[in-house]
């Protein structure tokens, strides 16, 4: 019985180890569209990843892709967004995080242009004082074209973004945990909590 679960971890540990390819062709402009394959075992399995095509009802007035406009949040879900944007250790490890997964990550041919607006320009300025740092520190590196940009009049959302990236499952898995374990998470989740109470 545990000879059969050690060999069984072992080899769960192997597969984890190959290399995993995604190449792939990602937007969103009010409906996703996507081109996504999948390599893994050095291109012995390959798959497609069929795009996902969510219907969006068009309310009455209003042609189906049209810009949402603002739209309002709940006072709650703000204070708890923001609560866990000023923590200080917690912002630090998810930049670490967001660090090593970028350095772990073989990125070859990435493209990113990403444009975000919250429908209200106080909240896009609290969300960009976290997101504007790391936006300037990815639109210098070499190894891909990022380009994040705020959007303080609406609420929007665009993404276009396409290349060919070579990940290892056990590493990100390593790095998932590390950060779903770690001290400033867990701190952050029970001021979280302590102001929702």
């Amino acid at each position: 019985m545990l000879t059969g679960l050690t060999t069984f971890v072992l080899l769960l540990i192997a597969l984890l180890a190959i290399p995993v390819t995604l190449t792939f062709e990602v937007a969103w402009r009010q409906v996703l569209h996507s081109d996504i394959k999948l390599r893994w075992a050095f291109g012995l399995v390959r798959v497609t990843i069929p795009p996902i095509e969510p219907k969006i009802p068009a309310t009455e007035g209003e042609e189906p892709g049209q810009k949402v406009g603002r739209y309002e949040r709940s006072p709650g879900k703000k204070r708890s967004i923001f609560a866990v944007v000023r923590q200080k250790e917690l912002r630090r490890r998810i930049f670490r995080f967001v660090h090593d997964v970028w350095h772990a990550i073989h990125k070859k041919d990435l493209s990113l242009r990403v444009r975000i607006g919250l429908g209200d320009p106080a909240d896009t300025g609290q969300l960009w004082a976290v997101c504007g740092p790391v936006a300037a520190l990815l639109a210098n590196v070499q190894e891909a074209s990022i380009d994040i940009e705020p959007e303080f009049l609406d609420a929007i959302f665009e993404l276009d973004s396409s290349g060919s990236i070579r990940i290892i499952p056990l590493q990100m898995i390593y790095l998932t945990v590390a950060l779903l374990l770690s001290p400033p998470v867990w701190q952050g989740i029970r001021k979280v909590r302590a102001g929702d109470s």
